[in-house]
């Protein structure tokens, strides 16, 4: 199907282009959400008229989209997520996810602007783009910790998924590798009778 771009979209061309794109594609997506229009004869002179209406909307658009780029341009975001002592996560960070973390940080952004190439699966800092307006594209961080003390560690630089000295229990064993002393739980049970 040919249609005609209302609007810039990446891949396919500029305002005005006219394109050709899957049937499924323009009726799903280009179609439906206004970005353009069937490439007829009658929609042609439409758009004839409108252009000038469509580029002033478009430029309007993109100077809000540069302003706020401008605020949220290496920006930190914090999401607090359940992980395994490896750092794996139990399950993954989506963009959905995502953009209720950058709205609840102030900045209203809809999960079909956030950019990710695999969903995030592991603790750590993640960079992530944001695409404000087609031509207008933005680089946050996103921190992904247990908690937010952890958040701040990792901020720092600091591994989280590293277990520190303090935190273990480490049993003392001797030389030859026998572990001294009566191990836990062991020592306050009665012997068994029926053992011969």
């Amino acid at each position: 199907m040919h249609v005609i771009l209302l609007e810039r979209i990446g891949r396919l061309g500029q305002m005005g282009d006219v394109v050709r794109v899957r049937d499924g594609y323009a009726r799903n997506f280009l179609l439906p959400q206004g970005k353009a229009l069937r490439a007829t004869d009658e929609n042609r002179k439409q758009f004839d008229t409108q252009r000038v209406h469509l580029e002033a909307r478009n430029l309007e658009l993109k100077k809000e989209a540069e302003v706020v780029s401008a605020r949220l341009d290496g920006k930190n975001f914090v999401a607090i997520r359940q992980a395994g002592d490896t750092g794996q996560l139990y399950g993954s960070v989506s963009p959905r996810d995502i953009a209720e973390v950058i709205t609840e940080g102030g900045f209203s952004i809809d999960r079909r602007q956030v950019l990710i190439d695999r969903p995030i699966k592991a603790l750590g800092l993640h960079k992530i783009r944001l695409q404000l307006h087609p031509e207008v594209t933005v680089g946050a961080t996103l921190n992904v910790a247990r908690s937010a003390d952890e958040a701040d560690r990792q901020a720092r630089g600091e591994d989280v998924t590293v277990i520190r000295d303090e935190e273990l229990d480490i049993e003392t064993f001797s030389e030859d590798g026998d572990f001294e002393g009566t191990p836990p739980g062991l020592g306050d049970q009665p012997e068994d009778p029926g053992t011969p």
